[in-house]
């Protein structure tokens, strides 16, 4: 099989093609990546290591995309994935990359007659619904109730039951907006596609930074006894998510490649649910516990825009219909970050601390 990852240099990417070719030998596989979010370029070394090809080109640039060739299966796990992009006065570059991009790698999967996994995410819910949930406030954490108004909103999580009918941010409208298409190249044009609304993603190799990838910051920070915000709700750090190890991804992402029959047509939620799921107050004990190392962290009561009180997810669908669920918790996730930063420490430091 050949496996084409576009935004492979990335964590995800770079996680995903290394596993499937210790997985699977035979197996072709390509990282296709621009190499803009710093620190893609550590990962180059790893692929030649692993006899994984490399292609340095564009999503947006429908001619890069055309070195690939012939292949069967396009994970698409290319994006600008902050939610504070487009929120600075200019969306263009999100919207092109998140959209536009993605337009041009269904057409690619049209054209070589394969399938596409597409990465997409939590954030196509919409803020409101999500903020104005009932919550209750315990010790270290904000925590949902079951005595919503809306549907899609338990002390599970949320579901993919939950109305799409408001605003959500620039880069959950346009993985939602990539979503509707996809389902029109599957109706029109016979593409099989698997479409997967993950939560947060975590573990090696990611770049964290206080928009996209906060745990590896997190533990980053306690690492090298840097300071540190609770940033938001009264600046008490009891803001939730919930968070995948990347483990957990790649046995789904697997799933998906070798069987997209089972996915094809439908929408999964995906994430570590309540069984992974911590506060920033909780995470600062978990690292704390891991490094033996306290640090400042300051308190903004000032909410960000764009932000959640609470994000968890809430599993039950695929669960019940795949059999599918995390395996690793917040404990796990972060104690193997620590790992990857100690022994990678050089390289990491100019990086990360």
């Amino acid at each position: 099989m050949k496996i084409v990852i576009t935004g492979g240099a990335g964590f995800v990417g770079s996680n995903l093609a290394i596993t499937l070719k210790q997985t699977y030998p035979s197996y072709s596989i390509t990282i296709f990546d621009n190499l803009r979010r710093r620190g893609s370029e550590l990962n180059l070394p790893a692929f030649l290591q692993h006899g994984i090809s490399f292609v340095h080109g564009d999503i947006r640039n429908p001619e890069d995309l055309e070195q690939l060739g012939e292949f069967d299966c396009m994970v698409e796990a290319s994006a600008e994935p902050s939610v504070m992009s487009g929120l600075d006065g200019s969306p263009t570059y999100v919207i092109n990359n998140n959209l536009t991009g993605s337009i041009n790698c269904f057409n690619a999967c049209i054209k070589h007659k394969a399938n596409l996994i597409f990465l997409s995410t939590s954030r196509v819910y919409p803020i409101s619904f999500i903020e104005n949930a009932d919550y209750t406030e315990l010790e270290t954490r904000f925590s949902f109730t079951d005595n919503q108004s809306i549907k899609g909103i338990s002390s599970k999580g949320i579901s993919e039951e939950l109305s799409l009918d408001a605003a959500r941010s620039f880069y959950g409208t346009t993985k939602l907006s990539a979503e509707y298409l996809i389902k029109e190249y599957c109706e029109f044009y016979r593409l099989k596609a698997a479409v997967t609304r993950f939560g947060v993603i975590a573990g090696p190799r990611q770049m964290g930074k206080t928009d996209q990838g906060v745990v590896t910051l997190w533990m980053a920070r306690h690492y090298w006894k840097k300071p540190l915000s609770y940033i938001g709700y009264g600046g008490l750090g009891k803001q939730v998510r919930d968070m995948l190890h990347i483990d957990d991804l790649i046995r789904l992402v697997d799933m998906q490649i070798h069987n997209i029959d089972a996915f094809h047509n439908k929408v999964y939620n995906a994430g570590g649910g309540n069984f992974s799921s911590a506060s920033l107050l909780e995470m600062t004990q978990i690292c704390e516990d891991i490094t033996g190392n306290k640090i400042d962290i300051a308190a903004v009561k000032e909410n960000r825009p764009a932000d959640l009180r609470i994000y968890v997810t809430d599993n039950t669908k695929i669960s019940g219909e795949l059999g599918w669920a995390p395996q690793k918790n917040a404990k796990d996730i972060f104690s193997d970050i620590f790992n990857w930063i100690k022994e990678k420490e050089a390289s990491l430091k100019p990086l990360l601390s």
